[in-house]
């Protein structure tokens, strides 16, 4: 019978990341106290400083960011239109 991977929460891997960026105890003993593997632990810290200047790097409403969905929006936009636009044109043939 083959054994299910333990899915952890977003709150314990971020915990046990912090514990490991702290450097207070060992990740062996990091990882005893979580009960998770030691390799892991190296894992989710490695990733908490990866990803960490980035949420303090695009702050919200950049003129980047709106730029981008507002260009997103209105090829939505068109797209909607067009489909309107085919769809009465269709409606149209049905009725007469």
């Amino acid at each position: 019978m083959a054994r299910r991977r333990k899915l952890h929460e977003a709150s314990v891997k971020a915990r046990v990341a912090l514990e490991a960026v702290k450097e207070r105890q060992t990740v062996a003993e990091i990882a005893r106290h979580f009960g998770v593997h030691p390799t892991q632990v190296n894992q989710w810290k490695r990733k908490l400083l990866d990803e960490a200047a980035g949420l303090f790097g695009r702050e919200n409403g950049s003129p980047k960011s709106e730029a981008f969905e507002t260009t997103e929006l209105y090829e939505q936009i068109g797209r909607l239109k067009m489909e309107l636009d085919w769809l009465k044109k269709k409606a149209a043939q049905f009725v007469e």
